[in-house]
């Protein structure tokens, strides 16, 4: 499977987080790298893996951080390609708003599409629909996931509307 999404993480400790990029975008069929790259503690490794991606053929990245948060936008800095950030609640957070808030707080010129706290699921899913808006079959797989959902919803609204809350 062709690797078409590049997952990071500004630690190890967001991986817990982060997998859930992986698990989603393996559902859908979407190849993926997951590795990790600290914009404070490995700034050179960022800026090959950023200046690289889109050569590589990565055609989104996405990246989790937490505490200040700096590798989504650092990254969406050094490439044209969508960065997709996660903020993610870490031991140093500030209850997780310091990551949502410097990601999604960038300059003008610097876009990051920005997910919710811990949102890395979402992400996945976000990503899989930037591949998808070019390539048929990754459509057609987030076709069948979303009409699954909507089923599961289907499904719930019936079980509650025949039985009852207190049966359901």
């Amino acid at each position: 499977m062709e690797i078409q999404v590049g997952i990071i993480m500004g630690s190890k400790s967001d991986l817990p987080v982060m997998s859930e990029a992986a698990l989603v975008l393996e559902e859908l069929g979407v190849g993926y790298e997951l590795t990790v790259v600290s914009a404070h503690r490995t700034p050179e490794r960022m800026v090959e893996y950023a200046k690289t991606a889109k050569e590589r053929g990565l055609k989104v990245i996405i990246a989790g951080a937490g505490g200040a948060a700096h590798l989504p936008g650092m990254v969406a800095s050094l490439t044209t390609l969508p960065v997709i950030g996660v903020p993610v609640k870490s031991s140093n957070s500030i209850d997780g708003w310091d990551s949502v808030l410097s990601i999604l707080q960038m300059p003008a010129g610097i876009p990051v599409a920005t997910v919710a706290l811990n949102g890395a699921k979402n992400a996945g899913i976000l990503a899989a629909s930037i591949v998808g808006a070019f390539q048929k079959d990754v459509a057609e797989k987030l076709n069948t996931f979303k009409n699954e959902l909507k089923e599961k919803v289907e499904h719930a609204a019936k079980e509650i509307e025949t039985k009852g809350w207190k049966n359901a």
